[in-house]
């Protein structure tokens, strides 16, 4: 019996498993529906007005619209794979259901892939609704971005997970209370990224904190996109370095928060 969970269809069998149940509660809680419908639809028409203004102002054109509109399309790649995660493993908390999961043959790994699983049905969900809100309203084609979008939404992809992974590990050593770290920690990513321009255009003092985040160079090398200059494969490859690395350090202190979860009896915040 034990060799059969330990083997790989059994493996297969729980990561469903975890993504089935995530389903099953954005089927029965409508409100979880905000983030992968409303809150894309929200920020393109806000952004999109934004761009539409500034090309007025600026006589710009469509250009200042695509490069807002493409830089909010661009971050939901990173919100959405964020949210995912993160609220995936909040839902556990919320239900009380963490306990369960500590004693099941669930393994830590199996229990990510499954929320990863099912995090990328909302993300394909949430670009779509980005995508058709742009092209119907300001008639901005996503398709613009070429295959250039594949390496640009992959990097935007495992950077989510990252962030997803810190907040995970802060809810473990904290509690409930860094659940708002899950949105916090975008916010500031927002800006910081110059999802809608330059890094010039930040204050001196941040402009060195912008130039060391991944997020940054993959949205230069969007707008160069845009612009007709081509994929800047430098700048993408400074971002996939950077990429691992954060990666490789949101997992070590997942590993390391749950020792200290299992260790301290933490487990008593979410029963």
């Amino acid at each position: 019996m034990n060799d059969l969970l330990d083997g790989r269809p059994a493996m297969m069998l729980r990561v469903r498993a975890i993504a089935r149940r995530n389903a099953y509660v954005l089927q029965r809680a409508p409100q979880r529906w905000f983030d992968v419908v409303f809150w894309p639809t929200v920020d393109t028409l806000l952004f999109g007005a934004v761009g539409v203004q500034l090309s007025r102002a600026s006589g710009g054109g469509h250009a200042a619209v695509a490069a807002v509109v493409s830089g909010i399309l661009l971050f939901h790649i990173v919100f959405q794979a964020e949210v995912g995660l993160s609220t995936g493993f909040m839902e556990e908390t919320w239900s009380r259901n963490l306990l369960n999961l500590l004693v099941t043959p669930l393994r830590e790994g199996e229990y990510l892939a499954g929320v990863v699983l099912f995090g990328l049905l909302k993300l394909a969900i949430a670009i779509a609704t980005v995508s058709l809100v742009a092209l119907a309203l300001f008639a901005f084609h996503v398709t613009d971005f070429g295959l250039a979008l594949i390496p640009l939404a992959a990097v935007l992809l495992v950077v989510g997970w990252a962030v997803g992974l810190v907040v995970i590990g802060l809810i473990l050593r904290v509690g409930q209370g860094a659940e708002i770290l899950a949105w916090g920690l975008l916010a500031m990513v927002l800006p910081l990224s110059g999802a809608f321009y330059p890094v010039s255009a930040l204050p001196g003092p941040l402009q060195p904190i912008a130039r060391l985040l991944p997020t940054t160079r993959v949205f230069a090398a969007g707008r160069g996109v845009l612009a007709g200059h081509g994929l800047a494969w430098s700048q993408l490859g400074l971002a996939s370095v950077s990429t691992v690395v954060i990666t490789v350090l949101a997992i070590a202190w997942v590993y390391r928060s749950l020792a200290v979860f299992r260790a301290r009896g933490y487990i008593s915040r979410h029963v």
